[in-house]
């Protein structure tokens, strides 16, 4: 059971969904919902990323934090751009505005102490892959949870690849396929995970971080 981040929480004018998120961080470390976001604005996200993706405006990938960072093909395949919040359109913006609900009450009801968010839009081509890792660095442990938002598309089929691997200690993997929506979070101090390699179509998401100081 994992109890380092999530400890006595307290009603505050409580949500279900966001109860039921922490009760399973609590219990295993991660949590899959596949209700986070409304389905419009997880369209619209596509659009906006498939955008983006065309007009070859995502970086490759590296791996390692923004002081110290390196690209390794080997390591992971994946093509990134980070959302400025400041600069965000009106889609991002009611992204941003979601996930800030969260974050204020992950600290109003367990002190959590999260300060900043930081996202960017992933794509994963055919073929690529992120082998196992953890989210925090040996220069900065700010990061306390994990997201992933899945923008494929509706016609997304589990045979295409690119799921989530998750390892929690002492206990089996956990598979996760990247249907349209489907958010994971779990505690990026203590989750190693994976991206299998994608067999067809491209792996379409959003991938971010919430931070303390």
């Amino acid at each position: 059971m994992t109890t380092s981040l999530l400890t006595d929480a307290i009603s505050f004018e409580e949500n279900s969904l966001y109860e039921a998120i922490i009760s399973d961080i609590l219990e295993q470390g991660y949590s899959i919902c596949d209700t986070f976001f409304e389905e419009s604005l997880v369209d619209l996200l596509r659009n906006d990323l498939q955008a983006l993706y065309h007009q070859s405006e995502l970086k490759k990938a590296a791996i390692g934090n923004r002081i110290n960072e390196s690209i390794e093909k080997d390591i992971r395949g994946d093509y990134i751009q980070w959302i400025d919040e400041v600069k965000a359109n009106s889609v991002e913006k009611k992204f941003f505005e979601r996930i800030k609900d969260f974050k204020n009450y992950l600290n109003k009801t367990c002190f959590m102490g999260l300060l900043h968010q930081e996202f960017h839009y992933a794509v994963y081509p055919q073929g690529t892959f992120y082998k196992r890792h953890i989210d925090t660095f040996q220069n900065d442990d700010r990061r306390k949870l994990s997201m992933v938002c899945y923008l494929n598309d509706r016609s997304w089929k589990t045979t295409n690849g690119g799921e989530l691997v998750l390892y929690p200690e002492g206990l089996e993997e956990i598979t996760v396929h990247p249907l349209p929506g489907r958010v994971v979070i779990f505690e990026s101090q203590q989750l190693e995970h994976e991206v299998k390699k994608v067999l067809n179509e491209e792996r379409l998401s959003i991938t971010g971080w919430l931070k303390t100081r």
